[in-house]
């Protein structure tokens, strides 16, 4: 379950800028490079930084894929590779980062939050570097929505290797933004679920599940809605490191953007209109509840009057020494519990199907 108020992580206070600082519990690096061109693509796994440089120096375009952030030494060296700007290093190891978009001299950096299908509304921070032969990203933990990108390079399909870094630095923003809808589809489901079951059968249950899902939902809107401020930036500003193609393809990514925090918006009015609809179920079934014992109480006031009447044993009491008094005294009693529950029948208020008639 993910946690709503997450604890911060970063640097200490007080210390440097570009002091890179990471979480206890990153995991170890690991490196996959993908170097391609028109007519070839060369994939290593684990390269050392003599290779990395090879690789670059070999192909047009060289994604280096970094999984893990605990190691920092490594990442101030491929900073150094790359011409990375220390602070935007800084902020790849501080995973709390919204998703955002900055252009340096040399590259543009840009963060965004990925979500995978099995975690829920937990997502993990993905930095991208892109510069005029490269495109670095560094993830957080291993599992990732990018395989299909993988899979798109190695098999050469669509345009991906005759481009250049900005429209594979498109292609997996737009991967990681596609990746958000199976898991808005499987909320989508359950509250679907839950609306049947909230109208049939009430219970307790259903409202603590609306609780969970109205915070993840909440937690996902978070995600989302910053990015697409970050894919406006790479639209809107004038970069060397963006084609004007591109920017036409970033145009769609953002358009999905904005349909996700529409299904977004739209799954938290529909849990908290089932909330509503609970609350009502709830106090329906009070009433009904509430109307039946009123019925039985109604029913059985004339009796206990009949009762007390006969029960105050004066000398002077009528029937008092008649034979058939009892009996007579029990039918009575039930002619007059007969008569009402008729009369509350006819009303319709025993019935749900049947409607009151009018007086």
């Amino acid at each position: 379950m993910a946690k709503l108020i997450r604890k911060r992580r970063g640097s200490p206070a007080g210390a440097p800028p570009g002091t890179l600082t990471v979480s206890p519990d990153a995991v170890a690096p690991r490196l996959r490079a993908l170097a391609y061109g028109k007519d070839r693509i060369e994939e290593v796994e684990g390269p050392d930084l003599a290779g990395i440089k090879a690789l670059r120096e070999a192909h047009a375009v060289l994604w280096l894929d970094v999984t893990g952030l605990a190691d920092i030494d490594l990442i101030q060296r491929l900073g150094e590779v790359f011409g990375l700007n220390p602070l935007a290093l800084e902020d790849v190891v501080n995973v709390h980062q919204r998703p955002k978009a900055e252009e340096f001299s040399d590259h543009i950096f840009a963060v965004v939050r990925m979500v995978q299908a099995n975690t829920g509304a937990d997502t993990e921070q993905m930095s991208l570097f892109f510069g005029a032969d490269y495109v670095l990203s560094f993830q957080e933990r291993p599992g990732d929505c990018l395989e299909s990108v993988r899979e798109r390079l190695r098999r050469d399909r669509g345009r991906l290797r005759q481009q250049g870094p900005d429209y594979l630095a498109y292609t997996l923003i737009d991967a990681v933004i596609d990746g958000y809808f199976p898991v808005l589809e499987r909320y989508g489901e359950e509250i679907e679920r839950l609306e049947d079951a909230v109208i049939a059968t009430p219970d307790r249950r259903q409202v603590e599940r609306l609780h969970v899902i109205k915070r993840d939902l909440l937690l996902l809107r978070r995600a989302i809605w910053p990015m697409r401020e970050m894919i406006n930036v790479l639209i809107r500003d004038e970069s060397p490191f963006v084609s004007s193609q591109t920017r036409l393809y970033l145009r769609d990514a953002y358009d999905h953007a904005i349909q996700l925090m529409d299904i977004v918006e739209t799954y938290r009015e529909i849990a908290t209109g089932l909330l509503d609809v609970y609350l009502s179920s709830m106090s329906a079934k009070l009433n009904e509840v509430m109307k039946l014992l009123t019925i039985i109480a109604t029913i059985f006031i004339p009796l206990t009057f009949l009762a007390g009447v006969w029960g105050m044993n004066f000398e002077s009491m009528p029937e008092l020494g008649w034979r058939f008094g009892y009996p007579a005294a029990l039918g009575l009693m039930v002619v007059v519990a007969a008569g009402l529950a008729r009369y509350f029948w006819r009303k319709g208020w025993l019935s749900d199907d049947k409607p009151p008639t009018k007086n």
